[in-house]
């Protein structure tokens, strides 16, 4: 384990490789699992916020679900995320014209209509992060759909936390990264 201020991360995010590769994988993620996005409480907000701006960037099936369902949903566990179509891909999502399931709110974020990228549960993803009252857990999430990205993350030499530094920043700080990057770079250099 890493321990980073109050944060724990696993090591398979310094030993593991990853890049998405959208063109294999056709962005299975926004689409496969049980739930929508995860969302951050203060992330609720800003979904509500944002949403007439990114309305026009939406599939009329992912609009249909909105409505119906609501910018977000409460599960049984009492979290809160973004709703499904058919219990399948994310409500937010959008095909390409290539097939690749986007996201509609980073659509919106890249076209600078927001300022708000897209839950940072998606930005964060292969990592998971379960709060505690005293820290943050950090686990890298393995998943079949991503073994294309693992493949290109490896033939690329690109581990975990760097394809994240991005987002590991937009959530934890520049000093938390740098931090981290430290206390790798101090492992791998002892073989700890």
């Amino acid at each position: 384990m890493i321990v980073v201020g109050n944060t724990i991360l696993s090591d398979d995010i310094m030993e593991n490789f990853f890049v998405c590769d959208l063109k294999k994988c056709k962005g299975a993620c926004c689409v496969e699992g049980d739930l929508g996005a995860p969302l951050e409480d203060e992330e609720k907000e800003m979904v509500k916020n944002i949403f007439e701006e990114v309305k026009p960037y939406l599939s009329k099936e992912g609009l249909a679900e909105i409505e119906k369902q609501g910018v977000y949903i409460k599960d049984e566990e009492g979290d809160y995320s973004t709703p499904t179509i058919n219990n399948r891909e994310c409500a937010y999502a959008i095909y390409d014209e290539k097939g690749i399931l986007k996201c509609g709110i980073e659509q919106a974020y890249l076209d600078g209509k927001i300022e708000f990228r897209k839950p940072i549960s998606c930005h964060l993803y292969p990592i998971r992060i379960s709060n505690y009252d005293k820290y943050d857990a950090l686990n890298y999430d393995q998943w079949d759909i991503c073994s294309p990205a693992c493949s290109n993350g490896k033939s690329l030499g690109v581990p975990v936390y760097k394809f994240l530094k991005e987002p590991l920043i937009r959530k934890y700080g520049k000093d938390w990264y740098e931090a981290l990057e430290l206390e790798i770079e101090e492992r791998l250099r002892h073989n700890i």
